[in-house]
Parts: C-alpha cells; sequence; structure tokens
C-alpha cells in the first residue's frame, strides 16, 4: 500500500467486512470509545423512553401542591417550582436536544460533504467558490453565528436545527476537502477517469466510500457540539419554544432556584455533561479505530 493510500485510510487488500469487524473491536477495546459508548447508549435509552411516551410523568403537566419537591421514589430527580418532574422534563429534554443535534448534523453532513467533494475533485471555480463561502462562515463565532440565525427564523425546533447545521457545515467542507485532493491522484482514480467513466460516477463510486470513515468521525464530534449549541441557544431563550421542555431552558430557569432546589439545576446540568463528554469519547474511539497507522498494533 502507498502512502498516500494509507494516509486516506484505503486498505484495498482488506475485505470491507474484516474491516468492519476490525473497527468494531478497536472501538470495544478503546478505554474512552467503551465508555463514550455505554453513556450514549444510557442517554439514548432516556430519550427513547421520551419518544414512546413512556415517562412517569407528563413533562409539561403542572402540579403546584407538590412544588420544589426534593429526590425521592416518587419523583427520582424531584419537581420544580411547577410541580413538574424534573426526571420526565430531562428525559423529554435529551430527546428534543437529540432531535435537533441529529437533524442538524444531518443537514451539515450532506451540505458539507458534497460541497468538499466538489471542491476537492473539480478543483477550479468550484473549489473557489465553495472554499469562499466556508471561509466567510468560519470567520463568525459559531455561537455567534448561530445566535444570529436563530433570530431571524421563527422559533421551531427545525429551525434551530437548520441554524445550528449552517454553522457546522463548512467544517465538513474543511475535513472532506482535504482527502479528496489526495484521492483524486491515486492510480485507480485517475484510470477510472481516463477509461471514459463520467467524473461524477468516479467521485461517488471510488473517492466518496474511502472517505466515509473520516466523515463517521466527524459526525459524532459534531453532535457533541451541536448538543452544546442547542443548549445554548436554549439558555439564551432562543431554542425551541415552550412548552417543549429542554435542557438549556431547564438550567436558565433554575438558577434562581439553585440554593433552595439545588437538583433542579443538577438534573439537566449533569446530563448535558454527560452527553457532550460521551459523544467526544466515541469520536476519540472511533478515530482510533478508524486510524489506518493503529491497524498494525490492534
Amino acid at each position: 500500500m502507498s502512502d498516500l493510500t494509507q494516509a486516506a485510510g484505503i486498505d484495498p487488500g482488506t475485505a470491507p467486512a474484516s474491516r468492519r469487524s476490525q473497527r468494531l473491536s478497536a472501538l470495544l477495546r478503546s478505554p474512552s470509545g467503551l465508555v463514550g459508548l455505554v453513556l450514549i447508549a444510557l442517554l439514548s435509552l432516556l430519550a427513547l423512553l421520551s419518544f414512546a411516551d413512556l415517562l412517569p410523568y407528563d413533562p409539561v403537566a403542572q402540579d403546584p401542591p407538590n412544588r420544589l419537591l426534593s429526590p425521592s421514589a416518587d419523583h427520582l430527580l424531584g419537581t420544580d417550582q411547577f410541580g413538574r418532574d424534573v426526571f420526565s422534563r430531562v428525559a423529554a429534554g435529551v430527546g428534543n436536544s437529540v432531535l435537533i443535534a441529529v437533524v442538524a448534523v444531518a443537514f451539515a453532513t450532506a451540505v458539507g460533504t458534497l460541497g468538499g467533494l466538489v471542491s476537492g475533485f473539480y478543483r477550479g471555480f468550484a473549489d473557489t467558490a465553495i472554499g469562499g463561502v466556508a471561509n466567510v462562515l468560519f470567520a463568525f463565532p459559531p455561537l455567534l453565528l448561530a445566535l444570529s440565525l436563530a433570530s431571524v427564523f421563527d422559533r421551531t425546533w427545525f429551525t434551530v436545527a437548520i441554524a445550528i447545521a449552517i454553522v457546522y457545515a463548512p467544517i465538513f467542507v474543511r475535513v472532506t476537502r482535504g482527502p479528496v485532493l489526495s484521492l483524486r491522484e491515486i492510480e485507480y482514480v485517475r484510470a477510472a477517469t481516463s477509461t471514459g467513466q463520467r467524473r461524477v460516477a468516479t467521485l461517488f463510486r471510488h473517492v466518496l466510500p474511502n472517505i466515509t470513515s473520516i466523515v463517521i468521525v466527524q459526525v459524532t464530534l459534531s453532535l457533541s457540539w451541536a448538543v452544546l449549541t442547542e443548549a445554548s441557544l436554549s439558555f439564551l431563550g432562543l431554542g425551541a419554544p415552550p412548552p417543549a421542555p429542554s435542557l438549556g431552558s431547564m438550567v436558565y430557569e433554575a438558577r434562581t432556584l439553585v440554593t433552595i432546589a439545588p437538583w433542579t439545576m443538577i438534573g439537566p446540568g449533569v446530563v448535558v455533561v454527560l452527553l457532550v463528554v460521551g459523544l467526544n469519547l466515541l469520536g476519540d474511539g472511533l478515530r482510533d479505530a478508524f486510524d489506518p497507522r493503529n491497524r498494525g498494533r490492534r
């Protein structure tokens, strides 16, 4: 295997099924990857309880006589100032945050990866135009750009997701463009083009499959950033509108109660931290699992 091929993460001598098995084994042997996988599995289960309507209480139903109850067997994380069950609201908030983050990163991945493919493979005007747009968006701090976009759109969970997607799409452009520049010079890619195969077909048959691992790792890391950005927007009042529970808005509402009812902030705050840390650890594990330089050490 040439150095260029290895740098791009391509191993023509290994069957796809064998590569998948090796990567899964490497991920499970990675301490950070395993911890991240467990955390995300547990938090995903919490979100599924919300989506399946299996929560012990209605997360938006108010019960004033039971306001500010401390954690107990009836209310695992206590109740807030309106008597709402904090555990149910945290679970619903995880579901909403994950939904927004997944939609945002899906759009960012599709648009940014396509932009990086076209920019790196075709070069010329396409490279200049796409690179220029990406550089303009990179000039703004991510949270400031997300705040500006979210304030322009109507406040729905979908518009929040689109605002976050616009912020992170340029990252995928930059991440994919470099490997595509290398791949376009590899012998079998040049041979496919020279034999008359359409460049679009070459791009999607021979180039895109070989950057999939890079995109997967970036998706995991971008999900953690998207969760944190969504929580920040909600904290500042620009997230999904009430009564939909949001981890960021729960932390904002609890800021005046932290001295008398700390559980109202501890619950959503800890879950945000665990969600972001879990996704980052999983991303680190996937990066190590997909790194071709580690194959000889497994």
